[in-house]
């Protein structure tokens, strides 16, 4: 029989959450669980979008919703009719709660009162080439543009036996990557028994397993990058050379507006920083355009932080007010105004990726090979492999799907010969 169906929207720690619900629900062929994202107002209508089309697709099977969205509007997922349950953050990882069939319509309990995660409940993340785990969860910072901690709750973190323990478990099924996940991933720690920091983790990891062949490190506020971790990220190979910076805005005012904890030139500094000491270290950037009170000026500043903290991977958000923060009840900027700012920062992210990925043209790079003949560098480039590869896999390696030679998981020596838009072309090296 067919497993439960599982459909993610968000963030990497989603992904490991969706595949430890997939492995409870793996025997109930008449599940589609929707675990949904709340961050932007865009992201819950997708998630309204997936909740319609997996029913047109799958009309006798019941549709749970979890998620962030589930978690802060429960009742206006429980008045779709295409939904038969709806199931909070805080028991989406209980199956007496998930997959229960009597469960009640909604199932969402108070988020600020949970106090711990559930790793031991990790599966075999059968659709991805990389093992994303889970070593935090929640946050306890409250910028003025995000709903998220009311979705996740406080900042709460798994103790590093449970986290090696589960590292050791994916690399001995064959898992060569592992991504460390959080709501605020460099938070990490001050919870537990002695206030182990992310670096202290991350470096009893790299010892304990060392099997694990790379190790890469999900969404990171800049600030919180303290000298054990740049030391890290700078000088261990084994750590891949992409960090990924909640950055926001380049302006001052815009910052202390969203009630972040750096400054511009905090931001500046930190990369200049790391870029020297370890120069192939690719940048990515959460950038939001449009935030309220923004002027031209303000946004100059932002729009010049994508060279000035050479951000080649940019994820740009246009703002869209959350019901319930503070910066909804701000003066608003323009709609229109807020999407032509947001389409300048994809023509400058973009324009910084393009030439960053010509100049890696000629380079060799270990490439992670996942589905459809594609795959990342380690920093993070994405590559269009050549199907001569089949003859350089790792014997260890999973079997290929979707008929390309070179399996999903296997690590490839690969010589960039040439780009295509956004995506770079290799050959074995």
């Amino acid at each position: 029989m067919q497993g439960a169906e599982v459909i993610t929207l968000g963030c990497r720690l989603n992904i490991a959450e969706s595949e430890m619900m997939r492995a409870l629900a793996q025997d109930r062929g008449d599940l589609v669980i929707v675990n949904s994202c709340a961050v932007t107002n865009e992201a819950v209508r997708q998630t309204r979008q997936a909740i319609r089309r997996a029913h047109r697709r799958r009309p006798d099977a019941r549709v749970i919703v979890t998620g962030c969205a589930a978690q802060i509007d429960p009742d206006s997922f429980a008045a779709m009719p295409e939904v038969s349950a709806v199931v909070g953050n805080g028991d989406k990882l209980d199956p007496a709660r998930l997959i229960a069939p009597d469960l009640s319509k909604v199932h969402v309990s108070d988020i600020m009162a949970v106090r711990e995660t559930a790793p031991h409940l990790a599966a075999a993340f059968s659709e991805h080439a990389r093992a994303f785990v889970e070593v935090q969860n929640g946050c306890d910072h409250r910028c003025t543009f995000c709903i998220i901690p009311y979705g996740r709750g406080n900042s709460r973190s798994v103790p590093a036996g449970q986290v090696i323990e589960q590292i050791r478990q994916v690399v001995d099924r064959g898992f060569h990557e592992v991504v460390l996940t959080g709501v605020d991933l460099a938070s990490y720690g001050p919870d537990l028994p002695g206030a182990p920091s992310l670096a202290m983790l991350t470096e009893r990891i790299l010892r304990h397993v060392p099997e694990l062949k790379r190790l890469r490190l999900s969404s990171l506020d800049s600030i919180e990058i303290d000298d054990r971790l740049f030391e890290l990220v700078t000088g261990e190979p084994r750590i891949m050379p992409h960090l990924h910076l909640s950055l926001q805005a380049g302006d001052d005012m815009v910052l202390k507006r969203m009630k972040r904890r750096h400054q511009r030139a905090d931001a500046v500094r930190i990369v200049e920083r790391l870029k020297l000491a370890r120069p192939e270290l690719a940048i990515g950037a959460d950038i939001i355009a449009g935030f309220p009170t923004e002027d031209d000026a303000m946004f100059a500043n932002t729009l010049a932080l994508i060279d000035d903290c050479d951000i080649v991977h940019g994820h740009i958000f246009p703002y869209s007010p959350r019901a319930g923060t503070p910066a909804a009840r701000m003066p608003q900027v323009n709609p229109k105004i807020v999407k032509e700012r947001a389409g300048l920062l994809r023509e400058a992210a973009n324009r910084r990726r393009s030439q960053w990925l010509n100049a890696l043209v000629g380079t060799v790079q270990q490439v992670l090979v996942e589905r459809n003949g594609r795959g990342h560098a380690g920093n993070f480039a994405l590559v269009q492999l050549g199907d001569r590869m089949a003859a350089h896999e790792e014997p260890s390696a999973r079997a290929g799907v979707d008929g390309f030679p070179a399996r999903i998981g296997a690590i490839m020596s690969t010589r960039i010969i040439a780009t295509d838009g956004d995506v770079l072309i290799g050959e074995p090296a």
